[in-house]
């Protein structure tokens, strides 16, 4: 499958208008299929037919720019997102604090910043793939996040071609985007990394981790702090 600029753009913008108005889409990632919509209705159906705990929140599809917006970070912390965006290309989850009164938020449900927020704190999925990074810049630009997560009913690992996505979830979606298989698809169906920048913990063990703690260890000085794996 050729994946023209002119396409993965023209596939963003089509999701765009898609979830603007209230619906649903599924859509390639390099780390895995994601589930994703803008709009209240959108999120509770996501979250009812993943069968996913409110408990277990869902993240923004994001690029640095809604971080750097959005996100209380410091120097270093800025730098480390910089590095493994810029120097080294990896897709990553950051967990840092947040405003929810920013201006950037303010055309957002209040129950799609309540499910996707955490003690204080937004998930944000940054660098994941050239149609993640078409659709978030969109979304950047036009002051409108997109919230979501992995294209797979609860606890059954994440799906990395179109296919393997469960049925219910192909059903509830109003536009399907089938890129092919994940970049880094594996056979353990883990995602994204996800790390909790207010203090380097490890929320979620997943693809590319190893480069990730590398990283932070050669170049930032910092031990990342284990968790339990896939959590």
């Amino acid at each position: 499958m050729e994946l023209t600029p002119e396409k993965v753009q023209a596939d963003a913008e089509s999701v765009y208008d898609v979830i603007m108005e209230g619906g649903i889409a599924i859509v390639p990632l390099d780390v895995a299929y994601a589930i994703i919509g803008h709009q209240e209705v959108a999120i509770r159906k996501i979250f009812e037919t993943k069968k996913r705990s409110l408990e277990k929140p869902s993240g923004m599809f994001a690029c640095l720019d809604h971080s750097l917006e959005l996100h209380d970070l410091g120097a270093r912390e800025r730098e480390i997102q910089h590095a493994l965006i810029n120097d080294y290309d990896l897709p990553f989850s950051v967990v840092a604090p947040f405003d929810p009164t920013n201006p950037g938020l303010a055309g957002v449900d209040p129950y799609v910043i309540e499910t996707s927020s955490k003690a204080g704190t937004l998930d944000m999925l940054l660098n994941a793939g050239k149609f993640h990074n078409a659709l978030s810049r969109l979304c950047f630009e036009r002051g409108t996040p997109a919230f979501g997560s992995s294209a797979n009913i609860s606890l059954t690992g994440s799906k990395f071609t179109v296919a393997d996505v469960e049925p219910d979830l192909k059903a509830v979606a109003d536009i399907v985007i089938d890129h092919g298989t994940s970049k880094y698809a594996n056979p353990e169906g883990v995602s994204s990394s996800i790390i909790d920048f207010r203090d380097f913990t490890v929320v979620r063990y997943g693809c590319c981790f190893d480069q990730i703690e590398r990283i932070f260890e050669a170049r930032f000085s910092i031990e990342l702090r284990p968790a339990e794996k896939n959590s």
